[in-house]
């Protein structure tokens, strides 16, 4: 198991080569980059030649990009939400070309994939709104593609993008080459993270691991919360051997970020596959 961790950890400071060289020396082999502009300014060419460069001198590798969730570089206004399944098309077309600038990022660092809601949390449903998200992401898996970055669609909690319904949606817009992002948390909110990757198995092509207390998206450590882990690491393994695991925790806000604490969960989850390979 590669140990890959999401910087989503550390979502209240920029991000810098200190910031990566503590990764690096917690054992961090792949890191997921988070695409929030205080945080990663993935628009500013300098910061994102400071980031690339730290790569390749390093034996860290950039595993993938989480797409960005606002166009605000503040991420204070409501009216700059992005979104590929909005029915508006200009607010799409704004959308798609925030988005376009995070993939612009694997022209100074290569990486492998790219996460993206479908929607906004606490959405419904609406069969037009799948139609917007099919347009979006032809014109983004394309602009994905000539990068040889692959998109990858995540399940959030609203009633767009739940297992079941990514399923009604790749059925809709017949995209049967399409795979996801599970996430175990909001899969764990909406029901059962074991339910939510039998639906989508054959379709994990990453894993974003995160416990919750089942109230609400708290992006606890795994262990910390009601999933019940071994079971869902066992069954992980065996539906999607190939799919990369990335930690994509919070962390308490304002606090700097305890990386002893992820190393032990990434232990404890290397005991676990150990003993199933010992039973």
């Amino acid at each position: 198991m590669q140990r890959a961790l999401s910087t989503y950890l550390f979502r209240d400071w920029v991000l810098g080569v200190p910031l990566l060289d503590q990764i690096a020396r917690a054992g961090i082999e792949q890191v997921e980059l988070y695409c929030s502009r205080p945080h990663f300014d993935y628009t500013n060419p300098t910061h994102v030649r400071e980031i690339a460069g730290w790569f390749s001198d390093s034996a860290v590798r950039l595993h993938s990009l989480h797409a960005p969730l606002s166009r605000d570089p503040q991420e204070t206004s409501h009216h700059a939400v992005v979104s590929i399944a909005f029915l508006d098309r200009q607010r799409r077309q704004d959308s798609m070309d925030e988005i376009k600038r995070a993939l612009e990022v694997a022209e100074y660092a290569p990486f492998r994939y790219l996460v993206v809601h479908l929607g906004v949390p606490g959405e419904e449903f609406g069969l037009q709104k799948f139609d917007a998200a099919l347009t979006s992401l032809e014109h983004l898996r394309l602009f994905a593609g000539q990068r040889g970055v692959e998109i990858l669609i995540e399940n959030i909690p609203n009633d767009l993008s739940t297992a079941r319904r990514l399923l009604e949606f790749f059925r809709h817009a017949h995209l049967q080459d399409m795979s996801v992002c599970l996430d175990t948390g909001h899969a764990q909110l909406d029901g059962d993270a074991q339910e939510a990757l039998s639906l989508l198995k054959g379709r994990v092509a990453m894993a974003h691991l995160h416990d919750t207390g089942g109230a609400w998206d708290d992006h606890r450590l795994p262990f910390d919360g009601v999933i019940a882990w071994e079971d869902l690491i066992r069954k992980l393994a065996g539906a999607a051997p190939e799919a990369s695991w990335v930690m994509e925790v919070r962390g308490e806000e304002h606090k700097a970020p305890d990386l002893e604490q992820v190393t032990r969960v990434f232990d404890r989850f290397e005991r676990i596959q150990e003993e199933e390979g010992n039973s």
